[in-house]
This record gives C-alpha cells, structure tokens and sequence, in this order.
C-alpha cells in the first residue's frame, strides 16, 4: 500500500475558494479542492492558517470556514522548533522578516514530513528563490525535501487514470 502525499495548504488555497475578484483562480481551486475532497492527499494546515482565516470579516470568513470543513485534514500546532526555522529561512536570506507568517507556514510543513506545501502566493511561496532557498536548508538540516507549487500542480489529466 502507497502512502499518500502529503500536502500542506496555505492560507491562500483556502481564501480563493471565494475570491471573487479573482473568478479563474477561484475556479481553478474550486477543482483542485474536488480532489482534496477525494481524500487522495493527506491534508495538513497549521494554526498559522487558522490565525490568518480569523481576520477576515463575515461573510467570508463562514464561507472559507465551511469549505474547510469539507475537508478531512490534520491541524499542525505550530511551536518554537516553527520559530527557530522560520527565523533560519530568513537568516539564509531566503525570504525578509516582513514575510515571517510565511516563514512560519514553510516551517511548519517541514517539520510535520509535508511532501508539498500549495500555495498562490508567488511573491514568497511559489518561486524559484523560496524553492532553492528552502532545498538548501532542508538539505543541511537534515529534513526531507519539500516541493512548493501552485494548487493547480495537482490537477492531473483524467485520461492518465
């Protein structure tokens, strides 16, 4: 029996499953989110993503929640191994302090064995710099790799199946 990926997903994926403002990313996380329903991934969010969805205002902030709910996912509770990680991702250069909530998202799914962290946030998540920064932490660390996409990497081709 293969152990399903895990898959960590940060306060974007969630927010663009309303993001009217947005209508073709929302639809494009709208499909990935069917297959996140299908319980093929192991889903992870941290209490990070928790804090962040609590600063929206209503009706938003009902509507990501009960989307969220339609998902079977694991809640890292994040600590000071998160911190101390986080401050590491900034000290290597790889992201500025003002992108701590986002060094924290990054250490979370790293110390929990993610396998992939989804993200639409391009500006810190989802780039080459964030993607080589974080491969050579984990490599000196000692941590498995993790990969960084956009939600879409996980839409496969259904003639594949």
């Amino acid at each position: 029996m293969s152990k399903k990926i895990k898959v960590y997903l940060d306060t974007s994926i969630i927010s663009y499953t309303d993001q009217q403002d947005a209508p073709e990313k929302m639809l494009e996380t709208k499909e990935v989110w069917e297959i996140l329903r299908s319980g093929k991934y192991d889903i992870y969010i941290s209490d990070i993503v928790l804090e962040e969805l609590g600063k929206c205002g209503e009706p938003k902030l009902s509507i990501l929640i009960s989307h969220l709910e339609e998902l079977k996912y694991h809640i890292i509770e994040t600590n000071e191994n998160t911190v101390d990680l986080a401050e590491k991702i900034i000290d290597f250069g790889v992201l500025k302090r003002k992108s701590f909530d986002d060094c924290r998202h990054i250490a979370a799914a790293i110390l929990s064995g993610c396998d992939i962290i989804v993200s639409w946030n391009f500006k810190h998540l989802v780039n080459v710099k964030t993607v080589r920064g974080i491969k050579v932490i984990t490599t000196l660390e000692g941590f498995k790799d993790i990969l960084i996409y956009p939600p879409t990497a996980l839409l496969e081709d259904e003639e594949d199946d």
